[in-house]
């Protein structure tokens, strides 16, 4: 029997066009600030954030935006990794340590106009004098690197068949309040100093603006800095500054811009382990390059060894 094969045809009112496709839509990969600790970014131990908006940072997004909030553990993290790259620091020459300062402000060069962004508060002409004095900054202290030691060394006149020289030799781990503005020319100027003469540091960004610190930091890990030689937390200096005054392995404080309270409880704290402890109030101008910058950032924290040397025959 044959097979009849019946076609029906649908209606073209009940013809389903096919959908249009959706456009793409691309979600921004939002930025996710860290702390830097050892060569490292990490977040903090325990996993607490503060909310930072424009009016707050200073930048020109309007999103609110998470940095960590440092914890004890995660200063005592810091200051272990600080002073264990404190021996290699301190033993490299001069000269190559001008060379791995010059190579940061190679790098702060080549990534300006991020950091001129980010620093976007009072128009663009504002942000870039502090770029461009920050970059400078970090060129003056790799200049002075291996220049400052013939200035505080000293050959002593003795009385006997000997010599006595006294020369300066780094301190070892030195914590940093860094001044809340500016906020990065401010931690640039601090910082540097105590790393050229062979120093280690833990450093306490502002909280005025943290992203900018935060983002100085990439440019630390993109130089041929050593990791543990520069390291920086965000925080409250309120909670952090103590428990630096409290650790025996930092040898020495630099505060700058804190209330009156808290200084006096870090210079108090302080005097447990006989640490040295710099409070300063505001500082007038940090571009004023007479006042902001010089053998005298540098020389406040250094030790003086004098070494006898017998006389030849």
């Amino acid at each position: 029997m044959a097979t009849k094969t019946i076609t029906k045809s649908i209606p073209r009112a009940a013809r389903v066009a096919a959908p249009a496709p959706l456009p793409a839509v691309r979600l921004t990969v939002n930025k996710a600030y860290k702390m830097y600790v050892g060569g490292a970014f990490v977040r903090s131990e325990s996993g607490r954030y503060l909310q930072v908006t424009a009016s707050s940072s200073g930048g020109a997004d309007p999103a609110i935006v998470n940095v960590p909030r440092g914890s004890r553990k995660d200063v005592r993290d810091a200051v272990l990794v600080a002073k264990n790259a404190s021996e290699g620091w301190a033993a490299r020459t001069p000269f190559n340590k001008s060379q791995i300062l010059y190579r940061l402000a190679e790098m702060m060069e080549s990534r300006r106009s991020e950091l001129v962004t980010s620093l976007l508060r009072g128009g663009t002409a504002a942000a870039e004098r502090e770029v461009d004095a920050s970059i400078d900054r970090v060129v003056f202290y790799a200049g002075f690197a291996d220049k400052f030691h013939a200035l505080v060394a000293s050959s002593n006149p003795v009385a006997g068949p000997h010599f006595g020289f006294s020369v300066p030799e780094p301190m070892g781990v030195v914590c940093v309040i860094a001044p809340a503005r500016p906020s990065l020319l401010g931690l640039v100027s601090t910082v540097l100093p105590l790393i050229a003469s062979g120093n280690t540091c833990v450093a306490v960004c502002g909280m005025d603006d943290p992203r900018t610190p935060l983002l100085w930091c990439e440019q630390l890990a993109t130089s041929d800095l050593p990791g543990g030689v520069v390291n920086v937390l965000s925080g409250h200096a309120s909670e952090l500054a103590p428990i630096m005054a409290r650790h025996r392995e930092v040898m020495a404080m630099d505060v700058w811009g804190v209330d009156k309270a808290l200084a006096a409880e870090v210079e108090q704290l302080g005097t447990d382990n006989v640490k040295r402890v710099k409070v300063h109030g505001p500082q007038a101008d940090w571009y004023d390059e007479r006042k902001a910058q010089g053998l005298g950032f540098i020389e406040r924290f250094l030790e003086t060894k004098t070494i006898w040397h017998p006389v030849g025959i």
